[in-house]
């Protein structure tokens, strides 16, 4: 692989990285890279061992991971604030990379030390607030193919 080919995948996956809360399809991966989605996929994934979506759904769920451990959010709201529409796909991945439901792993971390307010967090704009146009946007837990 070329490291031009890197320079353009390290700003797709940075990309990914700044905006994981975003519905991030293939296609604008891809455009962000400069290249096909189709050269794109085959590109990512050899460089970094996981295709887009995966790498995107690890994102998210490291971040959900943070959310649980330092703030009073529940796990309803970390899951939209992460980027995910349902709580079902959400709980269901973070099992499956974590090892135990969110709810478990928050619970494990419930020491009685103070956490930082959930409303500081969407003040500040560290996690993204459900509002009602929500229902209308496109679904966030769509992750690139």
């Amino acid at each position: 692989m070329s490291q031009g080919l890197l320079v353009h995948l390290r700003r797709a996956r940075d990309h990914a990285d700044l905006n994981y809360r975003e519905p991030l399809a293939l296609e604008a991966l891809a455009a962000v890279a400069g290249v096909s989605k189709f050269h794109f996929q085959r590109s990512f994934k050899a460089a970094y061992g996981v295709s887009p979506a995966e790498y995107l759904s690890r994102r998210r769920i490291e971040r959900a991971q943070d959310l649980l451990r330092a703030t009073n959010l529940t796990v309803t709201e970390v899951c939209f604030a992460v980027g995910y529409s349902s709580l079902g796909s959400f709980s269901s991945r973070f099992s499956e990379l974590v090892g135990e439901s969110p709810s478990a792993y928050q619970a494990r971390f419930a020491d009685g030390a103070p956490r930082i307010p959930g409303c500081w967090m969407f003040m500040w704009g560290l996690t993204r607030p459900v509002t009602g146009d929500d229902q209308d946007a496109p679904s966030r837990d769509q992750e690139p193919s």
